[in-house]
């Protein structure tokens, strides 16, 4: 599916007066680095639909639809679980399959942004390992989380610009027994969920033409190595990342802007740690607060881990003295199963989530009590060993 024309040329006018403005191509150094045999580039596997998206500076960028491995995120898993499992049950009714690994680790990032305790060697073999785990499956990887996706961008830059960081990190994965590679495109599942969203919209089963919905853009998505980011004239006029926008607005939502939404979540990394006061009074005054003020939203939508936690978790403080907050906060990824009929609390697990989701289930035409009746009388089953798991046949009804 190749990007109209238009698109492109709209891109173009953007920089031509100043063409230094546009960071080179990465590709370039990428496969020439290849050619002289110091690393291997993932390809999209043959026969693999894809996706032509566009990007900042207009140049396309590849998703590929199906044969995906999935490097899974840290906080999804341990926080929102229902991220996750939304991501995966979107993407099986749709009918691609994908691998979900065993054998990855976290990308420990949290560590190199939160702390600076660890080095560029360590950072870029943890990177390289993964994405030989993916290369050694068969399987295109697909990131979950907004900082796993910026930090691996970053990694890629720096191993393309430094022979030294290379001769280093090679002897890590010598070490290892795994090879030296990068993908051809790092893609985060959002672009997925961008790239897919016509499809998604096709399968919709639930009317959210009375929803309204504000998004946070994640700063580990658009603000770091930006040149990977979507960007569609067509939203925002192409000023915005397109990212969770667009997909919304496929699914018959109402977007509404507010003035705050350039501004971080509060997350932080290091403040989350060492000033979390200040993280969740930064979440709820300068983000919630002034959505409510400004839109008025049904529900927040952002696309990664850190931002649905500190946007979600953080409003209960602020209610404790009476501040102008309380409205649901969940990923896109929810969002759209949701959309496509999934079960709030047996796929997209918002009893995880705090910040009150009722009154939008309400709004969805979804009777949470009675979801939440089925999900507990699973619950039981499970406790008394009758089932050892939820399986997708249980999730798929």
């Amino acid at each position: 599916m190749p990007i109209p024309v238009e698109v492109m040329l709209k891109k173009k006018e953007r920089f031509e007066r100043d063409p230094d403005t546009i960071p080179a191509d990465f590709h370039d150094e990428l496969f020439r680095l290849e050619a002289e045999g110091e690393l291997i580039v993932q390809r999209i596997p043959d026969g693999q639909p894809v996706v032509e998206v566009p990007t900042k500076y207009g140049r396309p960028k590849r998703v590929p639809k199906g044969h995906l491995w999935h490097h899974k995120s840290c906080g999804q898993c341990g926080h929102i679980p229902g991220y996750s499992t939304s991501i995966f049950w979107v993407m099986r009714k749709l009918g691609y399959d994908y691998e979900d690994p065993r054998d990855q680790t976290s990308c420990t990032a949290w560590n190199y942004y939160a702390s600076a305790t660890s080095n560029e060697a360590a950072q870029a073999a943890v990177a390289l390992r993964n994405f030989a785990t993916a290369y050694e499956s068969g399987y295109f990887p697909l990131i979950h989380c907004g900082t796993s996706y910026g930090h691996y961008k970053e990694v890629r830059s720096e191993l393309l610009r430094h022979p030294e960081l290379r001769a280093q990190v090679r002897r890590v994965m010598d070490k290892l027994g795994k090879p030296m590679v990068l993908p051809e495109e790092i893609v985060h599942y959002s672009e997925w969920f961008y790239a897919l969203r016509h499809e998604i919209a096709a399968r919709q089963v639930r009317d959210f033409s009375g929803i309204a919905v504000t998004v946070h853009p994640a700063c580990h998505y658009y603000k770091l190595v930006e040149g990977d980011a979507i960007y569609d004239p067509d939203v925002y006029g192409g000023q915005r990342t397109a990212v969770v926008t667009a997909l919304a607005e496929a699914l018959g939502a109402e977007v509404r802007t507010y003035s705050t939404w350039f501004d971080c979540c509060g997350f932080g990394f290091r403040h989350i740690l060492v000033q979390r006061d200040f993280t969740r009074s930064f979440a709820t005054i300068r983000k919630i607060e002034v959505m409510k003020e400004e839109a008025d939203p049904d529900v927040v939508l952002t696309h990664d881990t850190g931002c649905v936690t500190t946007l979600d978790k953080s409003q209960f403080a602020a209610q404790a003295h009476g501040r102008n907050v309380g409205v649901a906060v969940m990923s896109e990824a929810q969002f759209a199963a949701l959309a496509m009929g999934a079960h709030p609390y047996k796929v997209c697990q918002l009893h995880w989530h705090s910040a009150d989701y009722r009154p939008l289930l309400e709004k969805m035409g979804i009777d949470w009590e009675k979801a939440w009746v089925e999900f507990e009388t699973d619950v039981a089953k499970l406790e008394r060993g009758e089932k050892e798991f939820l399986s997708w046949e249980d999730v798929d009804g």
